[in-house]
């Protein structure tokens, strides 16, 4: 990928990489995800099991990445590394799920949650937060339309501004919390037994408050010396988010009755009313808009840069794959995505696409940890970086990524097999677009 491939521009360092890694991670899901945890393994080591289990799982991935990143430093990520170690249909499936469902719906997903935390302080209808999360998806997708830079600053800005936010809370959370009479209450729970299952099903549900970590693989062309840069990013933004996920739950059951933590809706808003009393809903109404705001602003930033090398491959429209003259920026991959977000927020359909499709991404990670086996077997390829720890390391995380895949399938066969579906049909697409492509090149030499 040369030619127009060279226009974009290096302009993200390693603390703009790190920054897309955590802010990518802390979006929503932490300030509500605890609850859906706790009600399936209703004990506070099964909590802190799930969430270091999930880190680790993470940052094993992270590591993998890391590896695969110091080797190829195309755009597209994860995309390219199924394409290199498999077979190009493999990452076009990729590619499918992402466009079709999986990053798409994940916009949608946030920003909506950002629109009903808006809607906390306006009191409005469902037209209202459909109108507001389409509004927040076409600004920062026209900021980072606007360039790189634009994009990978602001998305720094709100990093920031959320780990020095989660700290306060930490910090408030042990101090004026200590005031409560009694901590890590588990006596109101009926059953506190953990099973294999549940575990794992928590464990996905750990997984997805940890989604986004490998995002900043499909910026490479844009990262100043990817080669070190995206593997050095990867493992810090990984740590730093594990740390505050488990501080940030261990503030949570300090504060709050295990049973509550389990049953609550708004697990953060709950925390904060407990320890300052009311008006700690709006504060943390406000945080979770500025979080999400921030997630949203590197998942926007990422997703276009594979549909880009997508069609830099020739597995979509050439004109998806143009660079603007001016902003140097994938500026009709960006407007396909907000365009397609914007949809999915206004029909409502990125609730069934989403939560049918988003355990599937664990199949292609899984794969992907597949290839660097197979990498390995290359000596030709040259790479600054080396997992710590192969080949366990790698064959763990392909063990749980399946694991967690196949519990999934067991659990709820239904929505598996639909999910699946949405992505299978990607592979008749894919061979009737090369098989297309061929009959254009045979025509031109028969022409020529």
């Amino acid at each position: 990928m040369t030619g127009e491939s060279s226009k974009l521009r290096r302009v993200i360092g390693l603390p703009q990489a790190t920054a897309m890694v955590a802010g990518t991670i802390i979006g929503a899901s932490i300030f509500i995800q605890p609850s859906e945890i706790t009600g399936q393994v209703p004990s506070i080591a099964g909590v802190f099991g799930v969430w270091l289990v999930s880190g680790i799982l993470t940052f094993f991935g992270a590591l993998v990445c890391a590896e695969l990143a110091s080797i190829f430093t195309q755009t597209g990520g994860v995309y390219v590394y199924l394409k290199e170690s498999f077979h190009p249909a493999l990452g076009f499936l990729w590619g499918w799920a992402m466009l079709v469902s999986m990053h798409s719906g994940i916009i949608a997903a946030i920003a909506n949650v950002f629109a009903r935390y808006t809607n906390f302080f306006f009191h409005q209808g469902d037209n209202f937060v459909r109108v507001v999360a389409i509004a927040i998806i076409l600004l920062l997708s026209a900021i980072n339309y606007l360039g790189v830079k634009q994009g990978s600053t602001l998305q720094t800005l709100f990093t920031m501004g959320k780990i020095l936010a989660i700290l306060f809370i930490i910090i408030i959370g042990f101090t004026l919390g200590s005031r409560i009479p009694e901590h890590f209450i588990t006596e109101n729970l009926e059953d506190n037994t953990v099973s294999t299952s549940s575990f794992l099903q928590a464990l996905v549900a750990g997984l997805f408050a940890f989604g986004g970590w490998h995002m900043v693989t499909y910026n490479s062309e844009e990262t100043v010396n990817p080669r070190q840069t995206i593997p050095r990013a990867l493992m810090a933004g990984t740590l730093i988010v594990t740390v505050c996920y488990i501080a940030l739950n261990a503030v949570y059951m300090y504060v709050l009755p295990l049973d509550k933590v389990a049953s609550s809706q708004q697990i953060a808003a709950d925390a904060a009313d407990a320890v300052l009393g009311r008006g700690g809903g709006a504060f943390m109404s406000g945080l979770v808009m500025f979080s999400t705001a921030g997630a949203l602003t590197g998942i926007i930033l990422c997703g276009p840069r594979v549909y880009y090398a997508m069609a830099q491959d020739g597995l979509l429209f050439k004109w998806v794959g143009e660079i603007h003259p001016r902003y140097k920026t994938p500026h009709r991959a960006i407007m396909i995505q907000a365009l397609w977000s914007s949809i999915l927020v206004a029909t409502g359909t990125y609730k069934q696409l989403f939560t049918r499709v988003v355990y599937s991404e664990w199949i292609f990670f899984g794969l992907m940890a597949v290839g660097l086996f197979v990498f390995r077997r290359r000596p030709e390829l040259k790479r600054d970086y080396k997992i710590w720890g192969y080949p366990v390391i790698p064959a763990i995380f392909i063990i749980s990524s399946f694991a967690i895949v196949i519990n999934q399938v067991i659990s709820e066969p239904n929505e598996s097999i639909f999910g699946l579906s949405i992505v299978l049909v990607g592979l008749p697409i894919y061979f009737l677009w090369v098989y297309r492509a061929r009959n254009k090149e045979k025509q031109k030499e028969f022409k020529a």
